[in-house]
């Protein structure tokens, strides 16, 4: 009996551990393939004193098999003191896992993603709490007129990528002991109105990246769950990311981020992984020729804006078109990666050490 008491408080101990393990991520199935990368959009206004900014971020619907996307949005913080950590996704050694955003006194990891508006992969720049009250950080938040709890602490940041997702050929970063040290303290998950908000994204068949292609009908709401009033910010429209986010977006292929290397090949079978690295290879020297394409093009249409003498429409219009054109490009490039790391990450594994039978 005694012995039986003993076994029933191990178990327990260990499920307690395995729950406390788990704070953070989401109980999901892994998915083969990464979302789509983060759409460029502008910040909608402030709607009023005590909103805090939660950037948006590609869900995944089991029932539908699809990414959606959830816009970004305002949200009255819970309680007095507690800041909003973005969720994300992150491999987990045999598909992509999505880990929960939260609400606590700490910004922890949230995957080294640059969601923009003060959130560019670590840490927030927002703005911050004093004497009970928050107060916005100008340069990066947009909160219009009217608002006297307000700074402006400029924030230098360079980082054009919208890769959204850790690992696996994504973005590699790791949590700081600070960062992890955040999701151990008090915190609580996304409130009503953001649960609201997420349902009301997942019934919108326009948010779904098999209809949108990575363009979703709307990608930011001044308010949660508002999907046609006031302050929503539509796919397309925005034409380059706000200035306020701390990073130049990408207008031309030479303004992107090296082709990213993918994680060498290690499938326990020399010949295997030499086969999979001259894939990869081959791959991002195919890349590496359509940017250097693109930014021929480009050069060639900007010499012919300047002989034209274009003014400044003509000249916005066409650099619209080249943010356009260079997003689809590296949109199209990441889900080439994907694709090819998913084929060779779910074939037979060997076992034989790469000796010859």
């Amino acid at each position: 009996m005694r012995f039986a008491l003993v076994v029933r408080s191990m178990l327990f101990a260990i499920l307690l551990m395995g729950v406390a393990g788990a704070v953070s991520a989401q109980v999901r199935v892994a998915i083969a393939v990464g979302p789509p990368v983060l759409p460029v959009y502008e910040q909608p206004i402030c709607p009023g004193d005590g909103y805090f900014w939660t950037p948006g971020y590609w869900d995944y619907d089991y029932d539908a098999a699809d990414y959606y996307w959830i816009p970004g949005t305002w949200v009255m913080a819970p309680e007095v003191g507690f800041l909003w950590t973005p969720p994300y996704w992150g491999w987990g050694g045999s598909g992509f896992l999505f880990y929960d955003g939260y609400w606590g006194p700490t910004v922890g990891f949230y995957g080294g993603i640059n969601y923009g508006f003060g959130y560019f992969g670590n840490g927030f720049y927002g703005g911050r709490w004093e004497g009970g009250h928050f107060f916005y950080n100008t340069s990066v938040w947009h909160v219009g007129d009217g608002f006297h709890n307000v700074y402006n602490e400029h924030v230098d940041i360079r980082n054009d990528s919208h890769v959204s997702f850790n690992g696996h050929g994504g973005i590699d970063a790791r949590a700081t002991p600070q960062e992890e040290a955040a999701a151990h303290e008090r915190h609580i998950g996304p409130v009503a109105a953001q649960t609201a908000h997420i349902q009301a994204a997942r019934s919108d068949p326009q948010q779904r990246a098999s209809f949108n292609h990575g363009q979703p009908g709307v990608v930011a709401t001044a308010r949660p769950g508002d999907f046609k009033g006031n302050g929503v910010v539509r796919g397309g429209e925005a034409g380059g990311r706000a200035e306020n986010t701390g990073g130049r977006s990408a207008v031309h292929p030479n303004d992107l981020p090296a082709v990213q290397h993918a994680a060498a090949p290690n499938t326990g079978n020399a010949k295997t992984d030499k086969k999979y690295q001259q894939e990869q290879d081959k791959l991002q020297t195919k890349q590496t020729q359509e940017r250097q394409k693109l930014q021929q093009q480009q050069d060639k249409e900007h010499q012919q804006l300047t002989k034209q003498k274009a003014d400044d429409a003509r000249t916005q219009q066409v650099e619209q078109k080249h943010a356009q054109q260079t997003q689809q490009l590296q949109q199209r490039h990441t889900q080439q990666t994907q694709q090819m790391q998913q084929r060779q990450s779910s074939a037979p594994r060997s076992s034989g050490g790469g000796r010859p039978k």
